[in-house]
């Protein structure tokens, strides 16, 4: 099943995708500039293969739910993230703020 909802942080609109597979789930908040996803997300893919694309993502480990991976601390982002003052360590929700 996939479940998309709207996601107001701070009183910015995001999109709130929950996509459940046998044993898993993966999930994703986004807006038109750039998304936090779940640990499933290959970072080193989108800042070594396709850097070119200046992707802005960052990936969240152990997070079952898409409020846990609002308050979860960032443990991979892209490179071109660091446009938007994203860092490792800061929550999901602090870094979605930077991207409206």
């Amino acid at each position: 099943m996939i479940t998309i909802n709207p996601l107001e942080v701070d009183g910015i609109a995001f999109t709130a995708i929950r996509v459940e597979l046998p044993k898993t789930n993966l999930l994703m908040i986004t807006n038109e500039i750039g998304y936090i996803m779940c640990g499933a997300l290959d970072v080193d893919l989108l800042n070594e293969k396709l850097q070119d694309r200046n992707i802005i993502a960052a990936r969240a480990v152990g997070v079952r739910t898409i409020d846990e991976l609002l308050v979860a601390p960032l443990e991979k982002i892209t490179e071109a993230s660091k446009e938007y003052g994203w860092e490792i360590g800061m929550t999901g929700k602090e870094a979605l703020k930077r991207i409206s």
